[in-house]
């Protein structure tokens, strides 16, 4: 099976500078735990819930007006759409990350996670179960 078979496609992407505050007003809304963080020109990031929380709120950052890119993950590890899941899991081992860009001729295609992989080729443990189990509203 390949990335592609399990990544979400066209991920969610935010302004560098839009606001921390804002940025996880889209997660919540959106029900995602990763926005990228990009403009027309570039990508710059990504940033996870858990980045707001640990980077930003515990570290007394502003979230009502400091911009995004000051916490988001610049240096990213990504994975192409047509590598097998084998690949994506040893690259999140690799950089210790539960997440990844897919990224196709230099474009970000889709995200692809942990849960992901986990729904697709172990649907019967823990991760898989809770994984595929709709989101808690």
């Amino acid at each position: 099976m390949k990335v592609r078979d399990v990544m979400t496609a066209a991920p969610i992407a935010v302004d560098p500078l839009a606001p921390m505050e804002a940025v996880a007003r889209v997660m919540r809304d959106a029900d995602v735990g990763v926005v990228l963080v990009a403009d027309p020109d570039q990508v710059y990031g990504l940033v996870t819930d858990r980045d707001l929380v640990v980077r930003a709120l515990a570290s007394g950052e502003d979230v009502r007006r400091a911009d995004v890119s000051t916490v988001c993950s610049a240096r990213l590890a990504v994975v192409g759409p047509d590598e097998d899941m084998d690949a994506a899991r040893r690259e999140m081992e690799a950089h210790g990350v539960r997440r990844l860009p897919v990224v196709q001729d230099g474009d970000v295609v889709g995200m692809v996670s942990l849960g992901d992989l986990a729904a697709a080729t172990e649907p019967d443990s823990t991760l898989g179960r809770i994984s595929s189990a709709p989101a808690n509203q």
